[in-house]
């Protein structure tokens, strides 16, 4: 077990660290933010008029993505509902609604492809601190776990990063649930347990399962009003640091 200070909190008796991976670990932005118009612009060329009420639900308002908005934060089953609801309310059946939702996602998909997001400046480095000192790491995210799989390989973590788990069915952020299953798999109490993410559902998710701490990061602006939940906030991860 060990002690991390990150500015003036300190946390004691940690054996673990789960993360969240997109804004946090893997500066996505600009993936998510093309991803979202992309989905926007395909329903709105089959439905018109629909795109910009999307865009405006995604949380895209012209180059910036909303960090509390539903693409920065919801899981992609989240994200295909909350468009189908808008497609449903042009008079369509549920189930063609999801249907259409699931077909433009799919294409969307497939145009903008899987080109990789880099990693934040310094979160590798992190990374191997943190696992060089004995400390399990996992990542934690509403993205799927195929992923969160690829990501990890993308950037070769598997020497530091012992759970990869993403969010395929079922609950998603900020159920608690999801947090003790991660515990569970690191063999490690969510008393012993630290959370690091960029939403305030990582920040609900972990204290709710009795995590040992929440540590929010918004890179650049820790003082970001949706971490003020957090034990501590910071703008870049080597914010976090062993006492020995």
């Amino acid at each position: 077990m060990v002690t991390i200070q990150c500015k003036d909190k300190r946390f004691s008796n940690i054996q673990a660290i789960v993360f969240d991976k997109d804004g946090t670990l893997e500066n996505s932005e600009e993936y998510l933010r093309n991803l979202g118009q992309k989905r926007s612009r395909l329903i709105d060329a089959q439905i018109p008029g629909i795109g910009e009420p999307l865009l405006m639900a995604f949380g895209i308002n012209g180059d910036r993505l909303d960090p509390t908005g539903l693409l920065a934060v919801g899981s992609r089953r989240e994200t295909e509902i909350a468009a189908a609801a808008y497609i449903a309310e042009t008079g369509r059946s549920w189930f063609e609604s999801l249907a259409i939702a699931r077909r433009t996602f799919e294409e969307a998909d497939r145009y903008i492809g899987t080109a990789p997001s880099p990693l934040f400046v310094g979160s590798l480095e992190v990374l191997k601190y943190l696992s060089d000192a004995g400390i399990k790491l996992g990542i934690l995210s509403a993205a799927s776990t195929e992923r969160v799989r690829a990501f990890v390989q993308r950037h070769q973590l598997e020497a530091y990063v012992q759970l990869q788990m993403g969010v395929d069915a079922g609950v998603s952020k900020p159920d608690p649930a999801l947090f003790l299953q991660a515990c569970q798999v690191l063999d490690v109490a969510p008393s012993n347990t630290l959370m690091v993410g960029d939403s305030a559902a990582d920040i609900e998710m972990a204290r709710n399962a009795g995590a040992a701490g929440c540590i929010g990061i918004c890179w650049g602006r820790p003082e970001a009003a949706h971490l003020e939940a957090a034990d501590v906030a910071i703008s870049q991860l080597d914010e976090i640091q062993l006492i020995f």
